[in-house]
């Protein structure tokens, strides 16, 4: 059964562009990890603040100014649960201590096995 992770990471804001510049090295490196199915990664730009928008079918509001940090998003998703364990000792290895000193707080993580 395919197995996935959402990452949630908090940015300070002073690191952006370092932490923007390291995630396009790891995600070129993630891709091609063994058992990769999908991996997506983006910026948080918009938000719903106002539930009407969703009943009325609106576009979400995009974020104008940084409060306490840049949110980021990581999905992955992977053949099997071993594989997806051997890609994140090679993450820890090669990229992790640059993608922590860029972050206000330590990342979350929502783990689980993906149904189709």
């Amino acid at each position: 059964m395919p197995f996935s992770e959402i990452c949630l990471y908090q940015v300070k804001p002073d690191k952006v562009a370092e932490f923007e510049a390291t995630m396009k090295e790891a995600v070129a490196f993630m891709e091609k990890l063994d058992g990769v199915l999908i991996l997506r990664f983006a910026r948080r730009t918009h938000n719903i603040n106002d539930f009407s928008l969703i009943k009325e079918g609106l576009p979400p509001h995009k974020i104008t100014r940084i409060v306490k940090s840049v949110r980021y998003m990581l999905y992955w998703e992977f053949d099997t649960i071993e594989q997806y364990g051997a890609a994140q000792k090679s993450l820890y290895e090669s990229y992790w201590k640059a993608i922590d000193k860029c972050l206000l707080m330590p990342h979350d993580k929502y783990l689980g096995e993906t149904e189709h």
